[in-house]
């Protein structure tokens, strides 16, 4: 989701105690000066987050180790044969399929936008939900408590941001793939016919203001409800200068795109979502579509009934179905094809569907 790293900022900006009440959004816009090129400049096409990059090719490295070459998948969706470790990390039919080439001009794309929203959203939507929070605390319980901060509560604080973040995003996620009209905007997301870490920013440009109000909203409630509880003093633990538990879960996140699929033990697939659940996710076979939603942990899959553990080498094919793939091959196809879907809408013709409808051969 795009502007994770100035939610991070953002909650680690503690405000002045005393008789006003600041949440570290507020505090945020107020300080924009001195670190808002900062921002702009950490979202620029020219930053591939080298960093993730080189985490995540660590931990594949391990996995070729550990699994013995086991475990990546080609483009067809299907385990491949170990064919040494730069194949394992680097497949060729992956990287140069056509559908990579796209991830990158999309990618680009979305990083030459992102600013925009990044800036604007987050000191706009973040604020006003943090600010709305506290009125509502104090409307109902007068004086903040001014709870003693420890590292215990820090720990809290970074874990209830984490929790409203993937609420957020499940509701949302949800929300794009049943109603028609945003389908036709996160289909761009799911027409991804091979798994790189460039597919994470794979998105049409007009997702990416709603993924970052979202964000901004579910950051901005959990620093509005810990300002009010400890009189604006709070801030997230940090590792590595990045939340705590988002840091660790990162770690996780970094193999939801890329074509080295691993499972978690069945109890822990239960808690927090696997690679593989993701790859699951992004299948276009009938009793995969619509299934974990959510971008960290499986609560709320289960509490909603969208939950799907997948089997130890189950057949998971990337993309949106040999129906309507043709459709979003290149580039500009990915761009206009939201436009088409609602102009067909507008005029009264069929929907665009996702799912089983969608291989059936009704969109």
């Amino acid at each position: 989701m795009a502007a994770n790293s100035v939610a991070t900022a953002a909650t680690q900006t503690s405000a002045p105690a005393g008789t006003e009440l600041t949440d570290p959004f507020t505090e945020m816009v107020r300080q924009a000066s001195t670190f808002i090129f900062d921002i702009v400049a950490a979202n620029t096409p020219f930053d591939l987050r080298w960093d993730r990059l080189l985490i995540t090719l660590f931990l594949a490295c391990c996995l070729f180790l550990f699994y013995r070459g086991r475990g990546g998948r080609g483009a067809d969706g299907r385990e491949r044969e170990n064919k040494g470790l730069l194949a394992y990390l680097l497949p060729k039919d992956i990287y140069t399929h056509v559908s990579a080439k796209v991830d990158v001009g999309l990618w680009v794309l979305e990083r030459i936008l992102r600013p925009l929203w990044t800036v604007s959203l987050f000191a706009t939507v973040g604020p006003f939900t943090a600010q709305i929070t506290i009125d509502v605390f104090l409307s109902l319980f007068d004086a903040s408590p001014a709870l003693e901060i420890n590292y215990a509560w820090m720990l809290l604080y970074s874990l209830f941001s984490l929790l409203c973040y993937d609420f957020v995003f499940y509701v949302i996620h949800y929300t794009m793939h049943k109603v028609p009209a945003l389908w036709a905007i996160h289909k761009i997301h799911h027409s991804a016919e091979v798994l790189t870490p460039l597919t994470r920013g794979r998105e049409h440009f007009i997702a990416g203001p709603i993924w970052a109000a979202g964000s901004a909203m579910s950051y901005g409630f959990a620093a509005g409800v810990f300002t009010y509880f400890f009189d604006g003093s709070i801030v997230v633990a940090t590792l590595f200068n990045v939340s705590f538990f988002s840091f660790i879960l990162g770690l996780n996140g970094a193999f939801r795109h890329y074509h080295i699929q691993f499972h978690y033990p069945h109890w822990l697939a239960k808690w927090i979502q696997s690679p593989a659940m993701h790859h699951t996710h992004h299948s276009y076979l009938p009793q995969h579509w619509d299934t974990n939603m959510a971008a960290v942990t499986s609560i709320y899959d289960r509490l909603f009934g969208t939950l799907y553990i997948p089997e130890k080498n189950e057949f998971t094919p990337w993309g949106i179905g040999p129906n309507t793939q043709h459709e979003y091959r290149s580039f500009w196809q990915n761009v206009i094809g939201p436009f088409k879907d609602w102009h067909k809408m507008i005029r009264g013709g069929s929907s665009p569907q996702n799912g089983a409808a969608a291989q059936s051969g009704n969109s």
